[in-house]
């Protein structure tokens, strides 16, 4: 593999990567059943920001998370089961009755998906600890402090308006420290509209370094023209190179700060089954990935882990091509594991797979 990388200059084994959001617990039918028929759940910890940490820690990055959990069982069972992952969780805030009036974990129900059959979520996350803490009384300045790489996504601000706040607070502070930013804009629709996602998002991009989920509700707000760029359909769900690299050249363009956009695409050909590739903007030119076709077991987290394979290719100064496959065969591996995570822990299996001499095509 060729490096070189021009944005992290540092070697790989000092970087101190932080993520911030909410953990939740995950209840799950067993053997792809529904949830109107389950008579017991399976329940694990994921959220997306955490599984990030939790992957990157999975393949030796010093990695911490910063949330706000409830102090009780459920709350210290999420921490317990991060810091099993080597995930550094000391900033982690337990929230106590009389802190806030929040006392509880946000949760979520997934329905697995299974052939023609889609997953399918709810969500119980209203009021959990994190949507209403204080952030006001959080030193950023000291959170943040020594670390190289920040990482936050579009869930977060979504949950509340002092997430909002928190979410722009830490992208400030992170410029004045010269920290990388990387920035998902994972929209969920069941959480905040489109417009609240893409107005937002255009308040974090010019603070952003590596800018993922490049989607077709994710395009900047101009105020000035509305014949592009801020309507759902102006990126397509599975472009072409051509047109990927257009979407990304007017991304540069309008923020010259952003250094590297990627984004995977996804081709559903079941509920069991699917493809990925991406496509990756890095040093003035769009790189396109291999395709990778495989079952499905777990396909939630698949983004994260695309996320978390395309930050250790960075920190690790891939090419950019190279960068792209790493981080497309870390998600499609991520679907092969059960739970929200990548806990894939020897990034040597990642690279066997994305060096495949074969490329099914779908």
């Amino acid at each position: 593999m060729e490096h070189g990388n021009p944005l992290l200059c540092k070697d790989s084994n000092t970087h101190k990567f932080i993520t911030v959001g909410e953990i939740m617990l995950r209840l799950t039918p067993p053997d792809y059943e529904k949830i109107r028929m389950a008579t017991n759940f399976e329940a694990s910890y994921g959220g997306s920001e955490a599984n990030i940490a939790l992957a990157l820690a999975n393949l030796g990055i010093d990695s911490t998370f910063f949330s706000v959990v409830p102090n009780n069982s459920l709350g210290k069972s999420a921490v317990r089961m991060l810091r099993s992952n080597d995930v550094h969780c000391t900033p982690v805030i337990l929230s106590t009755p009389g802190q806030t009036p929040a006392h509880r974990l946000g949760t979520y129900y997934l329905e697995t998906g299974y052939g023609i059959r889609a997953s399918k979520v709810i969500y119980d996350r209203k009021h959990s600890a994190i949507t209403e803490f204080d952030f006001d009384t959080v030193d950023l300045d000291n959170l943040l402090d020594g670390f190289t790489w920040l990482h936050l996504s579009g869930i977060t601000p979504a949950l509340s308006e002092n997430c909002r706040k928190l979410t722009m607070d830490c992208l400030k502070k992170a410029k004045e420290k010269d920290i990388t930013v990387s920035f998902d804009g994972n929209f969920r629709s069941k959480l905040w509209t489109w417009e609240e996602a893409r107005d937002f998002c255009t308040e974090c991009l010019p603070y952003v370094d590596v800018l993922l989920g490049i989607e077709p509700y994710h395009l900047w707000k101009d105020e000035n023209d509305h014949s592009k760029g801020d309507k759902k359909d102006d990126v397509p769900l599975q472009p072409g190179y051509e047109q990927q690299d257009e979407i990304f050249q007017a991304f540069v363009s309008r923020y010259p700060n952003i250094k590297c956009i990627a984004r995977h695409v996804r081709y559903a050909h079941s509920g069991s089954e699917n493809s990925l590739k991406a496509f990756l903007w890095y040093g003035g030119h769009t790189f396109e990935s291999k395709k990778f076709t495989f079952n499905i077991l777990d396909r939630v987290g698949g983004g994260d882990a695309f996320a978390s394979g395309l930050i250790y290719a960075m920190m690790h100064g891939y090419n950019p091509m190279d960068m792209a496959n790493f981080a497309v065969a870390s998600s499609a591996l991520k679907h092969t594991i059960r739970g929200d995570a990548n806990i894939t822990d020897d990034a040597e299996s990642i690279r066997n797979l994305m060096n495949m001499k074969y490329d099914i095509k779908r």
